[in-house]
């Protein structure tokens, strides 16, 4: 094992990949020269040229347009939104015509999408959202949201040969998190999740960077003599329901935690799911914690406020606890 900051492992992810397949190329705005608004195509257009890494115009529509045109006529493009909250300018791109044609006809479309969401450095409402239960929704996108550079590397490789629609999200807040990354060719296969830290006592799910704040608070309810297992489902399309399944047949609790807003967000799904699954074995509903139904605030002491935290996550496990059916 080797030790990569998250954003150095994708940029890794990317290397391997375009050295072993020149028909992967990567689109979208400062992907080029500049390496990207958060430095994850670093060194990449010097490394192979201006015809595999392409700047655009401040035009989401062209971007994905050129992107799934391109992917139709048998390349592997990667086209980059920088921020989710740009991406809704081409939902017609991605939702009406990638995610349909792979359905209605036998073409094939190798396209990956990489954006970035969550809150982080106070960038206001048009940059911090976490809009990833949209793409949920529609049929014939799958959806990928690692939280490890091991994860991220390794789901970034299957996400480029996976040969269909490939949402790639990823937290701002991630890019400078350090972790284990295998030596090697790996991949890490989507639709299965992880457990990321093993517990009796309730089941945690997290995915992207909430899995550390649900760590932390893990650790610190462990000296108070609650044990959390916290698991990753990694992608949520597909989704990984055995792990999860298994994990709340052992613990009777369960609590989703993400930082998109609670109404309508995927911890609805999750919930739902598990309460029509395994309700016999369970001691409490499943709860959920999410971030506020507001528009995200550009101070950053109040991005702390609207969504999820360490703190927040250990109250509400303790609150489950506290409860009368518990």
């Amino acid at each position: 094992m080797k030790e990569l900051s998250y954003r150095d492992a994708l940029n890794e992810a990317f290397i391997e990949e375009m050295e072993k397949d020149e028909k992967i190329f990567i689109i979208g705005e400062d992907v080029g020269i500049y390496g990207g608004l958060f430095q994850v195509t670093k060194g990449l257009f010097h490394k192979f040229g201006p015809d595999r890494v392409m700047d655009t115009p401040i035009c989401e529509e062209t971007i994905i347009g050129t992107a799934v045109g391109a992917a139709l006529m048998g390349f592997h493009p990667v086209a980059e939104i920088s921020y989710i909250d740009f991406i809704l300018l081409a939902m017609d791109q991605i939702c009406n015509q990638a995610a349909k044609i792979i359905q209605v006809t036998p073409q094939k479309m190798p396209l990956v999408i990489r954006t970035q969401a969550g809150v982080g450095g106070g960038v206001g409402c048009h940059h911090s959202q976490s809009i990833e239960a949209l793409f949920c929704h529609f049929p014939g996108l799958q959806v990928i949201m690692p939280s490890s550079p091991g994860d991220a590397k390794g789901l970034l490789k299957s996400a480029i040969r996976a040969g269909v629609p490939v949402v790639f999200i990823e937290n701002k807040k991630l890019y400078d998190i350090r972790g284990p990354v295998p030596e090697g060719e790996y991949s890490v296969p989507i639709g299965k999740g992880e457990v990321k830290r093993e517990g009796k006592d309730i089941t945690v799910i997290a995915f992207s960077y909430m899995v550390y704040e649900c760590i932390k608070a893990a650790e610190e309810l462990e000296k108070e003599g609650i044990s959390v297992e916290v698991v990753d489902p990694r992608t949520l399309v597909p989704l990984d329901f055995d792990i999860l399944l298994k994990s709340v047949n052992k613990t009777k609790r369960a609590l989703v935690v993400h930082e998109a807003v609670e109404r309508a967000g995927f911890g609805a799904e999750i919930a739902t799911q598990l309460n029509e699954k395994v309700f016999h074995v369970l001691k409490g509903p499943v709860s959920r914690l999410c971030g506020m139904n507001v528009a995200i605030p550009a101070i950053k002491s109040l991005e702390k406020v609207v969504v999820p935290n360490a703190d927040s996550i250990k109250q509400k496990i303790k609150n489950i606890f506290n409860s009368v059916n518990n």
